[in-house]
């Protein structure tokens, strides 16, 4: 562990581009180390595509393979150069701690994703965090169809195993589903609400 968390702050000062793979899900990781804490670590996500794709937040406990830089980082760099993408910066999202990373990152984006892979391998969980404590997390979820759930959906913190936030799904389903989001609000906590969604 200690080894990863060295080569991963090597990555982070020097701004080295990384690929890793998790041990919980296929493919492999590209992207760029921004934070590093004592259990999970902040990395901007560079696509497949090589195009920014938000951030992602992993558990060191998973990370596999870990290259540091990616062997075609000098390639993936150049692209990213020409298109007149830049380094990264940080957003305010602080991961000293499951709850802070969760609490930070629903206040620095619009929606964010967990995932449980120990509980359910191929899904996440996508919403606005409406209550966080006592080891669990309380969510008011937005659905495939970018339509917000009546129902909130609470989870055990130790179940979740990655943590992303500002990436194209979840913008997508902002950009259509966003401005309902107060209604579906209203809904749960005051059923008898008139308000319509606008």
């Amino acid at each position: 562990m200690q080894k990863k968390k060295s080569q991963l702050a090597l990555a982070r000062r020097n701004k080295l581009l990384v690929r890793f793979a998790s041990a919980l899900d296929r493919g492999t990781v590209n992207g760029y180390v921004l934070d590093i804490g004592p259990q999970f670590f902040l990395i901007a996500l560079v696509s497949d595509g090589l195009r920014p794709n938000g951030f992602q937040c992993y558990r060191l406990a998973d990370i596999r393979k870990l290259q540091v830089p990616d062997k075609f980082a000098r390639f993936h760099e150049a692209v990213l150069k020409k298109r007149g993408i830049r380094f990264p910066k940080k957003p305010r999202v602080d991961v000293s701690s499951l709850e802070k990373l969760l609490r930070t990152a629903n206040r620095a984006f619009p929606l964010v994703t967990i995932h449980r892979e120990k509980i359910d391998e191929g899904a996440c969980w996508i919403g606005r965090v409406v209550d966080l404590g006592s080891g669990r997390v309380t969510l008011l979820e937005i659905g495939p169809d970018a339509s917000w759930d009546n129902e909130l959906e609470t989870y055990r913190l130790s179940e979740i195993t990655r943590v992303d936030f500002g990436g194209d799904y979840e913008n997508a389903l902002q950009l259509i589903g966003g401005r309902k989001y107060q209604h579906a609000v209203d809904l749960i906590w005051n059923p008898s609400s008139p308000r319509k969604a606008k």
